[in-house]
């Protein structure tokens, strides 16, 4: 064996350091979470609603379906007959009583594909803790949208812009019976608020990114992806300084976030300043 050979031998761990240079020049994927969030997609499962009609009436119907086909038997429904001189919904039944147990939830959402009239959807919020059991099992209250058609958002909830946006937009999207013909196109009834939502497409042509918010993987994470599945123009030196500049951008509008929370908390501590000298 000789020298050079020792020599490579020696100097073997800084073959360990290989994955990570190669990363250095990737755009960063980690978030100042709660402050930063990742967008959503249109199909994200959260939080369920219930969802009203354009004239105010409420989807549900009692039958109790999403109850039945529920796994984990987190769903309690009962109904009752619509009173005829002011009735809940259309049908000749209301739910009365709803109420799901988020201890037991395993966001499976096959309620919502059993539900015959599109009552019960999904948000996209699903960031929620709570302090007692009790909080945890949402009843009609909680669960029934309001009067504009947003969702009720309980204290414990970290709602932001969007979480409401497209909750039924993924349902029924290529039925029925997944033919092709009907990808894309709106398989429900509109909803109080939002009138009918756009369906979210397939792999077909028949679909509207702009309206439905969907973002592509690849164009996303191009850093993560095979080198194979990544475009020619992201690829060698082009790319690595394409990727450079999006990360410079990045941090430059967190750089700007930080000052702003710094300012706002100086801000703060001299008006705490003032009211202590005050209270002296």
């Amino acid at each position: 064996m000789g020298f050079l050979d020792d020599l490579r031998k020696d100097l073997s761990f800084f073959g360990g350091f290989n994955l990570t240079i190669r990363h250095l020049t990737r755009p960063r994927v980690t978030f100042q979470y709660p402050e930063e969030k990742k967008p959503k997609q249109p199909r994200q499962h959260g939080r369920h609603v219930l969802n009203r009609y354009e004239d105010g009436m409420e989807k549900c119907i009692g039958c109790e379906l999403c109850a039945g086909v529920c796994p984990a038997k987190c769903i309690y429904v009962r109904g009752l007959d619509n009173p005829p001189d002011h009735p809940v919904s259309p049908g000749e039944r209301y739910g009365y009583t709803y109420e799901i147990n988020y201890l037991r939830c395993i966001n499976c959402m096959l309620c919502v594909e059993a539900c015959p009239t599109e009552a019960i959807t999904d948000s996209k919020m699903f960031e929620f803790s709570f302090t007692n059991r009790s909080d945890a099992i949402y009843t009609k209250t909680e669960l029934v949208v309001d009067d504009e058609g947003m969702p009720q958002k309980m204290p414990w909830e970290d709602w932001r812009e969007g979480d409401d946006v497209m909750t039924s937009g993924w349902m029924r999207a290529t039925a029925p019976s997944g033919a092709a013909a009907y990808e894309g196109l709106p398989q429900w009834s509109g909803e109080l608020g939002y009138g009918v939502r756009q369906g979210e497409g397939g792999q077909s042509d028949q679909r509207d990114d702009d309206v439905t918010g969907s973002k592509l993987l690849r164009d996303l994470l191009p850093g993560h992806l095979l080198s194979e599945d990544i475009d020619i123009s992201n690829l060698g030196i082009e790319g690595r300084m394409a990727r450079a500049k999006k990360q410079g951008e990045f941090n430059k509008v967190r750089l700007e976030q930080a000052k702003d929370r710094f300012t706002a908390k100086r801000a703060q501590w001299k008006v705490d300043k003032a009211n202590r000298k005050a209270a002296k």
